[in-house]
């Protein structure tokens, strides 16, 4: 029992180290990881400029954070080009929503808001394919050891997406007011994303906000 609390008390002193692991980054790593503005027009150029005014600085780690116990190091936007993501084309150009159930009018945003926030905010033409129910012979699902809240096994719903991508698609995106979670020992997780395969998962708030990863579809 003592070596128990005494491991206990180690892993609580060792929380705070974890979490300055993480330093934030500053101007000089931000303008590098930017990259050569030179040769870009004058209004992307101002775009692509640091602004502390406009966009406030990734703060320090705290201990609960995904990066005070995720060591990730960062991504220029030279090595996001070289690793040749997906981007749309003349022959694959929409983004779909797919909306697993019904959304209760009450309790969440309605279809036709989110696909004219998605278009307004990606710039791009977005349609909603028809619900898909949620039962035991689509996706597995479970309720929350913690919370007994229902959730649904995303590597599920992202088999799901990738076997019914439309051929005029950027990218499926999957969106439920249902909670999600990707193997048994997670209690959640915000999102998933098949970045090859241009498939998403991920649930949507009651504030009706809705986000993807452009550089990942």
């Amino acid at each position: 029992m003592v070596k128990i609390l005494i491991k206990i008390v180690e892993i609580v002193l060792l929380l705070p180290s974890i979490a300055l692991a993480f330093t934030p980054p500053d101007e000089k790593t931000i303008r590098n990881a930017i990259g050569d503005l030179n040769g870009l027009p004058a209004v992307l150029q101002r775009a692509f400029t640091p602004d502390k005014n406009s966009f406030d600085p990734i703060p320090e780690a705290r201990p609960a954070d995904w990066l005070a116990v995720h060591n990730q190091r960062g991504q220029t936007f030279d090595e996001f080009k070289g690793s040749q993501p997906n981007r749309p084309a003349q022959n694959q150009h929409v983004i779909y929503l797919q909306p697993l159930e019904d959304f209760a009018p009450e309790h969440s945003p309605s279809n036709d808001k989110l696909r004219e926030f998605a278009a307004a905010f990606f710039a791009m033409e977005v349609k909603v394919l028809p619900p898909v129910k949620i039962d035991g012979s689509t996706f597995v699902t479970r309720r929350n050891p913690f919370t007994n809240n229902p959730q649904i096994l995303t590597n599920d719903v992202l088999n799901f997406l990738k076997a019914r991508i439309p051929a005029d698609a950027f990218c499926v995106l999957a969106i439920t007011m249902e909670d999600l979670y990707p193997e048994p020992s997670w209690n959640f997780v915000f999102g998933q994303a098949s970045v090859r395969e241009r498939s998403h998962t991920r649930p949507v708030t009651c504030s009706a906000s809705l986000t993807a990863p452009t550089s990942t579809a």
